[in-house]
């Protein structure tokens, strides 16, 4: 897989969430702080998005925001309008009243936070992608499908739903990474050719004895050149990422999936359990085996 698609395989985890909320003005709705992920898309009307000891963002039809950590925040349709209701899983889908409608279609995604790639913790709390005519048609057609899905429930909509928000999610990210403008950073380490071409090497195969001159050859850059224009770029260096990047791919594999450590520790670029026991502990400060184990006892607890 690519690097975007890879980042969100690992940190993905859970069903998504999703729902159509209309509201008449006034209206105020607060939004707690969640272990996930959120979103919003302004179908119709506008609204404000407040936090805390930040500047109001004002929202218009076709705008989407994306908050990576779960911000707690606020939607207004004005800014003098009082909070009258709290987001939860009891949420009225209609508000009625005598102003102006807003619709809007808002959403959640689980993350492990223990498996969450760079990628994800560099981004802004809230990104803010507005409706400019033309760009990300993507982004526009998932979200039509997904309002479409949801205002209209047919035979399927349960199976359609989950992978339409994880095609938003997908193309939330490509919209950031796309109108970022960064000179340092994982937005500039995608866009930049060199180094793209070694993070796409690493990721398709995690477990290859990679060095900082062989990665230097895929990108086509001496070796010298090829770490500092890296570690300038990602924040670390290509062997310190390389062996981050396996550690995720183990977490994810260890809980995801019921592979022998063996094979754990190969796909991860370990010949043996014990130097993989080591790294892992090292890096989660926990063994394995544990790790496994007790994302065995979350499942259960959360299935009881």
């Amino acid at each position: 897989m690519d690097l975007l698609s890879d980042v969100l395989a690992t940190a993905r985890t859970g069903r998504p969430a999703s729902g159509m909320f209309v509201r008449h003005a006034p209206w105020g709705r607060a939004y707690p702080r969640i272990d996930g992920a959120g979103f919003h898309v302004v179908l119709q009307g506008s609204c404000w998005l407040t936090r805390p000891d930040a500047e109001p963002i004002a929202l218009g039809a076709g705008d989407a925001v994306f908050m990576p950590r779960g911000v707690a925040h606020e939607l207004v349709d004005q800014l003098d309008s009082r909070i009258t209701e709290t987001a939860g899983p009891s949420d009225i889908r209609f508000v009625d009243g005598p102003g102006a409608t807003a619709t809007l279609l808002c959403g959640s995604y689980q993350l492990a936070a223990d498996r969450t790639h760079p990628l994800l913790t560099e981004l802004p709390e809230v990104v803010h992608i507005p409706a400019r005519l033309g760009t990300h048609p993507s982004l526009r057609a998932a979200v039509d499908l997904l309002a479409d899905e949801l205002t209209d429930t047919r035979p399927g909509a349960d199976a359609a739903i989950p992978p339409l928000l994880d095609l938003l999610l997908l193309y939330l990210l490509r919209a950031w990474l796309a109108e970022t403008k960064e000179s340092s950073g994982w937005a500039a380490a995608v866009a930049d050719a060199e180094i793209s071409r070694a993070l796409r090497a690493i990721h398709d195969d995690p477990a290859h004895g990679w060095t900082v001159e062989s990665l230097g050859a895929r990108a086509g850059l001496s070796r010298a050149a090829f770490a500092r224009r890296f570690t300038s770029l990602v924040g670390e260096p290509p062997l310190a990422y390389l062996t981050r990047w396996r550690m995720l791919v183990a977490a994810r594999l260890l809980r995801d999936t019921d592979q022998p450590l063996a094979t754990v520790a190969r796909h991860s670029g370990y010949g043996s359990e014990y130097a993989f026991g080591k790294a892992f502990k090292r890096e989660f400060g926990t063994a394995p085996g544990r790790y496994r184990a007790t994302g065995a006892e979350v499942l259960i607890a959360g299935a009881s």
